[in-house]
């Protein structure tokens, strides 16, 4: 995991190691690149798929006005 953050220089962000699995059941990933977004309410959208920045950005303003 460590090189992945360096590689990708997402050391600002939380990273977790989920060795068991737990989070990506609770959350439906079934594999990787995944994103799960989760609004005020608990409300979570799980995209499994690689997100460009324009779809990236709609998914955020969707989050956003949901709130």
């Amino acid at each position: 995991m460590e090189n992945f953050v360096d590689t990708y220089g997402v050391g600002a962000f939380d990273h977790l190691a989920d060795d068991e699995g737990t989070v990506w059941a609770q959350f439906a990933v079934t594999s990787q690149p995944a994103f799960v977004f989760i609004n005020d309410d608990g409300a979570a959208k799980t995209v499994v798929a690689r997100l460009g920045e324009e779809r990236l950005a709609e998914e955020i303003d969707a989050l956003l006005q949901s709130t």
